[in-house]
């Protein structure tokens, strides 16, 4: 059996360990921390095909520069004058135009097309995690705006969705008591659904200790030895970890180990910020995205989860108060009965993996023949996980690539810091 070591024990690494196990591939997962933290445990829990959109989008330079000036906006960017960020930032802004986007908006909804299939099958195997099955509900202040959402969902219809109806006034409260009176309108896509992600994690690492799998926390990867185009081994600060094969899925912390590999992988930390309130102070029939304030409302067992906002401040846990203050804000103006001295369980703050053009980076490193890399997922690592599992474990094992995975090769990204 193939020996595969996967440097990350976030929601992809864990995911594609699980496939590769299927496939009957010895596994050892190494992470600098403990596995299942970071990214893969902060975040909506949404499992949401129909959010393929990239993040660079028509508009978006234009948006940025204001919001640039609002601590409280949605997209933040911090300057910086390193070089590798200012290549970035410059391939992002060329994707903002409508026909990478459309590009990558219909590659990524392809490649979603099986993620509840497989999310399902996890479940027939025995794997134990939260998980609702009561829709998302895009809720709007601005109905011009819903309409031109509506318009653009019929990108996806293709991939296994119904176009929504819109409810309006009456109708939408009715429908979401919880919602306050500026939300004017709204639509339900039925197909989406809602994982509590401390508990995906928990039940991925489960399974994979169970069958065998060995992971290391505290194991940060130090150095790779290569010979001919291959690597042979993988050094942790205490050991040298013979392998037939390795894949980086570390995350925001991907450019990093990648380049101990002589790979680029331009990934850069997009932090995302949310607000545990346990109990609940309001109980919505569904997950909420409240569209203008870009603000995720997820309703779990143990309470209520607000999260939001994409800050491109480099690697860094720090947090900004004002743009938890907002997301708190948002979510007691626009949510009915939501007390206005409430206070926040725990308040979190993950760092996700972007890549310049928005897209996930999959596939193998360029020069290597047993050199993978699977990250770059945005705000949609939950959705994409089992996917990226599924294509990834094949392309491990076999050596060769779905046709599926042609638009995320890291091949893309040479030339750029």
């Amino acid at each position: 059996m193939k020996h595969v070591t996967i440097v990350g024990g976030g929601v992809i690494g864990l995911a594609t360990a699980w496939e590769l196990r299927q496939r009957g591939a010895e596994v050892t997962i190494l992470d600098a921390r403990e596995p299942g933290t970071a990214a893969s445990a902060v975040n909506a829990g949404w499992v949401s095909p129909s959010l393929a959109g990239p993040v660079p989008a028509p508009g978006l330079v234009q948006t940025s520069f204001k919001w640039m000036l609002d601590p409280e906006s949605p997209l933040y960017i911090r300057p910086r004058l390193e070089p590798s960020f200012l290549a970035w930032l410059y391939r992002f802004w060329r994707a903002c135009n409508e026909s990478r986007y459309q590009a990558a908006l219909e590659a990524t909804a392809i490649l979603g097309q099986r993620t509840l299939e497989i999310m399902d099958a996890w479940v027939d195997q025995g794997m134990e995690f939260e998980m609702h099955k009561y829709g998302l509900l895009f809720a709007f202040r601005d109905l011009h705006e819903m309409e031109n959402e509506l318009k653009a969902f019929e990108t996806v219809i293709p991939y296994g969705f119904e176009k929504p109806n819109p409810w309006y006034g009456a109708e939408l409260h009715e429908n979401e008591p919880v919602l306050g009176s500026e939300v004017l309108g709204g639509y339900m896509v039925k197909e989406e659904r809602t994982v509590q992600p401390v508990s995906l994690v928990k039940g991925l690492i489960a399974k994979l200790e169970e069958s065998g799998v060995e992971i290391r926390p505290g194991s940060p990867v130090v150095d790779f030895d290569t010979s001919k185009g291959r690597v042979v081994a993988v050094r942790t600060p205490t050991e040298r970890l013979e392998t037939d094969s390795v894949l980086i899925a570390a995350g925001a912390w991907t450019r990093h180990v990648a380049k101990l590999a002589g790979v680029k992988a331009p990934i850069e930390a997009g932090k995302g910020y949310g607000l545990d309130f346990s109990p609940a102070p309001v109980s919505p029939r569904s997950s909420i995205y409240l569209h203008e304030d870009r603000v995720a409302v997820s309703p779990f067992d143990n309470g209520v989860r607000l999260s939001g906002t994409m800050e491109l401040s480099g690697i860094t846990e720090r947090f900004t108060q004002r743009r938890i203050d907002a997301i708190h804000k948002n979510g007691r103006r626009l949510l009915k009965g939501w007390p206005q001295d409430s206070k926040p369980s725990h308040v979190w703050t993950g760092m996700r993996p972007m890549a310049p053009d928005g897209l996930p980076v999959l596939g193998k490193a360029p020069g290597y023949s047993n050199l993978t890399i699977a990250s770059g997922h945005a705000m949609l690592g939950v959705t994409l996980c089992a996917v990226t599992g599924v294509y990834m474990s094949e392309l491990i094992t076999t050596g060769q690539a779905s046709d599926i995975l042609k638009p995320f090769d890291p091949a893309r990204f040479k030339g750029i810091l």
